[in-house]
């Protein structure tokens, strides 16, 4: 009996064992996060930081691009990129827009059911 493989999701890429194998330069750079003298070094010169791993050209210039979607598509995954917005800040619910192409506050509104701010 062979197991089926799930239809994708239209949109969604997928975290399989080829994605790990992609960002595995990129997923090791975001845990590095974790300490705070790699944050510190991170701070004072992303680009200096960067070349410390073997990131893809693509993959370095979504990180510095803070393109969400872009980390993801090249193999990142969710719990290590999110080392990389807590620099910034960056809410959470801001990557979750990114993701499916929508406005933050639209995004808020639409898929989590905030009323829309006055201003």
């Amino acid at each position: 009996m062979s197991a089926r493989k799930p239809a994708p999701i239209p949109d969604t890429p997928l975290f399989d064992r080829a994605g790990s194998h992609r960002g595995y330069e990129l997923n090791k750079m975001a845990m590095s996060l974790v300490s705070a003298a790699n944050r510190e070094a991170f701070a004072a010169d992303e680009e200096a930081y960067l070349d410390r791993y073997k990131l893809s050209p693509e993959q370095r210039a979504a990180v510095l691009a803070r393109d969400w979607q872009g980390m993801i598509r090249l193999g990142g995954n969710i719990f290590y990129i999110l080392k990389i917005s807590a620099l910034d800040p960056m809410p959470v619910t801001a990557i979750g827009a990114a993701q499916v192409g929508m406005d933050h506050e639209d995004f808020l509104v639409e898929r989590l059911g905030k009323e829309r701010r006055n201003g």
